[in-house]
């Protein structure tokens, strides 16, 4: 019975994806059939799931825009249409000519234009994604390794690949890509705000709006499917946040879906999640009509972004970067937040900056004075991590932007490095907030001695003011270093900033690119923090600097083999001053200031 009940339902499922692809192969109406004067019916959603058509008469056909390329332009009507113009989620939408499909609505003769003109993408070329090889882009900058970094400086990095939004011209008017609206739920309007001039500049239209209630976490057989019309979300980031780019479904064929027409960013084979999507209304206005959706239940993937459209497929589950946020506010009370942005090396760093910041400064106040005690973990999918702790303090919302670009960065050199494809399995944080200054400055430094022998130990007093003007002193000790009588080493005493400053001076470089992955992972889980003194000795002593290394007080030997170019794979930097030893303090402050001080061996 049991075996018979398993026949019955294999033969259902099998009935039911037929059905399916039977609905979805729709005749196609190749670009060589296409004419002027051909007038047809699109489809789209203008409120809510329902699709409506519009009408269309093709004006012309631009051939060889580019490689192989050509669009096709039509004047689109209706009662919306023509109170709008071409409306900016329309990305996707398919046109028929006599029932057979010819291609999706793409492009715009920009704003401002009284006639609803749009160029379509011709299906064949969308067609041919299918067909092209899907290995995920290895490109990546080297840059020195940084402790922050900005939405904007993320976004230099790559502005190759946000800023080549492909355009075309037609009679001296340009013809571009629809703008995609994108919508942010749950981000702080000061997060929205510093995001909106960037987006908006790599052709998307960014607008604040809601969701549904339906959970995304399960795909239930009657949420896979979707219909050549229907709206259908490019999701980014989902969970406590949501970030959606909103297009049209062009075409299905068994669980392969084809939308949008044009590309996100042209970058390949991608791992987006694709989403239903709900239109709340049409939004009329003279520069740029645009659709106000929300993203609805996850129905697959889309696998590829290609300079004519994106393919997806069906039931297909996306994979994530999980980020776990634990805030902690004075009293102990304790907020948990949950998301999962794209795992993709050009935007997940952009992706953590913007969330990140928003829940910070969503849950906290965004004047005022605001500290933010930082401790979490980047679980990498070999098996290692990125251990993070630290300090930041500042007012109108700079200490969340602070920690935010820490993440960022971290994140940034994680997936982009040069060598080795590295996932980000989890990443787990808790942020203790206090609504004060935790600032502290260098005050003065007294040693118990300025002469010493070699072993001998010497007392430190670190005295630092507070923000509050209270002064505090720290205790800590060191041992005079094995030198020669007469000689004299340097103490150097101060911040993260300090410190970093006078390496930059000794090394003769202006930043550094690490070597291989494994000391990429620990650079990262090293990285200077803002609340610790840190303490230096620097002697007179040869020494070099070799990739990324400090080798000090080597022999002559040792130093000419090293410097030999039959030894050396790059050039090493000759060091006159060489670290014998660092330490570090933590104290419960952002601590600022530094200072040399010179001591002397005795004779």
């Amino acid at each position: 019975m049991r075996k018979k009940v398993k026949q019955i339902f294999s033969i259902f499922v099998v009935i039911c994806f037929s059905l399916i692809w039977a609905e979805a192969s729709v005749p196609i109406l190749p670009l060589n059939q296409v004419k002027a004067g051909m007038k047809g019916k699109g489809k789209s959603v203008f409120a809510g799931n329902k699709i409506e058509e519009f009408d269309f008469e093709i004006l012309g056909i631009l051939r060889n825009v580019g490689p192989k390329r050509s669009i096709i332009l039509a004047k689109l009507k209706n009662e919306i249409l023509d109170n709008t113009g071409v409306i900016a989620g329309m990305s996707g939408s398919p046109v028929y000519v006599d029932g057979k499909l010819i291609g999706a609505v793409a492009y715009s003769l920009g704003t401002f234009v009284k006639e609803t003109i749009a160029g379509i993408t011709p299906i064949e070329e969308m067609l041919a994604i299918s067909k092209e090889k899907p290995p995920r882009s290895s490109f990546s900058h080297r840059i020195p390794i940084k402790k922050q970094l900005s939405l904007e400086e993320i976004f230099k990095l790559n502005k190759e690949f946000f800023l080549s939004r492909p355009s075309f011209s037609s009679e001296g008017q340009a013809l571009i890509p629809l703008n995609i609206p994108l919508v942010f739920r749950g981000f702080s309007s000061r997060v929205f705000g510093s995001a909106k001039s960037f987006f908006s500049r790599m052709g998307f239209n960014p607008v604040r709006g809601g969701s549904l209630s339906q959970s995304t976490e399960e795909i239930s057989p009657p949420e896979l499917t979707l219909r050549e019309g229907d709206p259908v979300a490019v999701q980014l980031v989902k969970g406590d946040l949501d970030l959606s780019a909103v297009g049209t479904t062009t075409y299905i064929d068994g669980n392969t879906v084809l939308a949008f027409g044009h590309p996100l960013y042209n970058l390949g084979a991608v791992d987006y999640a694709m989403a239903r999507a709900s239109v709340i209304t049409v939004i009329p206005s003279l520069s740029g009509s645009f659709k106000l959706a929300a993203s609805d239940n996850l129905v697959g993937t889309f696998t590829q972004d290609r300079s004519s459209g994106l393919l997806g497929e069906l039931g297909k589950i996306p994979k994530y970067i999980p980020i776990n946020v634990m805030m902690v506010d004075p009293q102990g009370e304790i907020k948990n937040f949950n998301i999962q942005i794209a795992n993709d090396k050009i935007l997940s760093p952009a992706l953590v900056n913007l969330s990140l910041a928003s829940i910070i400064s969503s849950e906290r106040r965004a004047l005022g004075n605001l500290s933010l005690e930082l401790g979490g973990d980047v679980y990498l999918e070999n098996g290692r991590s990125v251990h993070l702790e630290d300090l930041f303090s500042g007012s109108f919302d700079n200490a969340a932007f602070d920690l935010s670009n820490l993440l960022a960065a971290v994140v940034y050199f994680l997936t982009n490095n040069e060598f080795k494809d590295l996932g980000i399995h989890r990443i787990d944080l808790a942020i203790r907030a206090s609504e004060e200054a935790k600032f502290s400055y260098l005050e003065k430094v007294w040693l118990d001695k300025y002469e010493a022998s070699p072993g001998e130990n010497i007392q430190i007093k670190v005295y630092y003011r507070t923000f509050r003007g209270e002064i505090v002193l720290r205790e800590a000790g060191i041992i005079a270093p094995n030198l020669p009588p007469g000689s004299e080493f340097q103490l150097v005493i101060g911040d993260a900033a300090s410190m970093n400053e006078i390496e930059r001076n000794l090394y003769r470089a202006t930043g550094f690119v690490p070597r291989s992955l494994n000391q990429l992972i620990r650079i990262l889980g090293n990285l200077r923090k803002n609340n610790r003194i840190y303490f230096k000795i620097l002697a007179s002593k040869p020494g070099l600097f070799l990739k990324g290394e400090e080798l000090p007080n080597l022999p002559p030997t040792m130093k000419s083999m090293f410097s030999s170019p039959r030894a050396a794979v790059s050039a090493p930097t000759k060091l006159d001053k060489s670290t014998l030893s660092e330490y570090q303090l933590a104290i419960p402050y952002v601590f600022r200031g530094g200072v040399v001080i010179p001591v002397k061996i005795k004779k």
